[in-house]
This record gives C-alpha cells, sequence and structure tokens, in this order.
C-alpha cells in the first residue's frame, strides 16, 4: 500500500484505514515502515511473550505482543484525528486495564521490550527511549540478539529512564514492574 505523499502529518485515523498487514508506526506525525522481523527475532519475542504470560496467568497485568498497538499520549475524550503516535512495541505488559481497548492499549504500559534488527539500533535506542520516557513507561528493555544481552531501564524519580541493569545470556533477569517475576534468558537466547 502506498502512503499518500502529499500528507505532512498523519493521525490514528490513517492507521485504522490503512492494510492491517502494513508494519507502520507514527511518531509526532511522521510514518516509519517497519521491516519484517528476523526468525531470531521471533524466536526471542516468543519466548519472552511465553515466559511473561506463564507468570501472568490469574494476575492483573497482561501482556502482548506485536502486532498491537500503543497510543502512547491518547488521552480520554481525544478523536482518532488527534492522536499523532502509534507504536507496536516487540513485547507490552500492561497493569492498568483500564487503558486497554478493543484497538489496543491507550497510554503508556507499564513495560515495554523492543528487540533490536539492523534496521532499528538508532530508533529503538535513541528515538524510542526517549518517547516512552515522555510517556511514562516504567520499565523498558531492549534485547540485542546479537550479542545476546539486554539492558533494562526504569523511571528514576525524575521521570527520566537509565539503565539500570544489563544480564548477559545465561542471566536470570529480573522485572521490576512485576513483582516475583524472573526471566531466564538462556531460554530466550538459545541459538
Amino acid at each position: 500500500m502506498a502512503l499518500p505523499a502529499e500528507k505532512i502529518n498523519y493521525t490514528f485515523a490513517d492507521v485504522l484505514s490503512w492494510d492491517e498487514d502494513e508494519r507502520i508506526e507514527i511518531i509526532s506525525g511522521k510514518v516509519f515502515m517497519m521491516a519484517t522481523p528476523s526468525r531470531i527475532h521471533q524466536k526471542i519475542t516468543g519466548e519472552l511473550f511465553r515466559q511473561l504470560a506463564n507468570f501472568l496467568e490469574g494476575k492483573q497485568c497482561e501482556v502482548y505482543a506485536a502486532p498491537f498497538g500503543v497510543r502512547l499520549f491518547e488521552q480520554d475524550g481525544d478523536s482518532e484525528e488527534n492522536v499523532d503516535t502509534v507504536v507496536e512495541p516487540d513485547i507490552s505488559v500492561v497493569c492498568d486495564r483500564s487503558k486497554l481497548d478493543k484497538r489496543g492499549c491507550k497510554g503508556a504500559p507499564d513495560m515495554i521490550v523492543e528487540v533490536l534488527s539492523p534496521s532499528s539500533l538508532r530508533h529503538d535506542r535513541l528515538v524510542k527511549l526517549n518517547l516512552y520516557q515522555q510517556a511514562g513507561v516504567r520499565e523498558y528493555w531492549i534485547i540485542d540478539p546479537e550479542n545476546r544481552a539486554v539492558q533494562v531501564f526504569l523511571q528514576d524519580g525524575s521521570g527520566s529512564l537509565r539503565i539500570c541493569e544489563e544480564y548477559g545470556s545465561q542471566d536470570v533477569a529480573k522485572v521490576n514492574v512485576l513483582d516475583g517475576c524472573f526471566i531466564e534468558l538462556s531460554k530466550v537466547f538459545s541459538e
């Protein structure tokens, strides 16, 4: 599907009119096309999702894997034409169920995980880190498949996301926003 060339700023209303198979995010009205994830990327997100979903069974929080639309800054009463930022994190954990609707998540999830790919390094490490910080995401994981490593960013007292932990492929990683949740990274990086 070709995007209209004459349009300067896109909104959630545009996203709703696009083909569901398109992997597109909009940030401050600008379009970002997303590459199809690699097999390793899918394996990593699948295993991480499995561990989180198993832990969350019967609990208040819910976990979602991409494609799952997150409208980070949408407020009650905003029209689709007023929402200019919609992202699709690889993994989202939402504990406030009032943020969930039939189209995804309205507001910041409690935790977001992005798995790096060659085309998303700068975007995930800079653009999205800043975006998630502004939105109030409490915990942000960046998973680096090539180096088999995880960086964990937590919101500090001033609302900034700061790196607080780094894990290797054989470590057990603590999920800070989920009391008692630990991820076995040897299973996440099994290849």
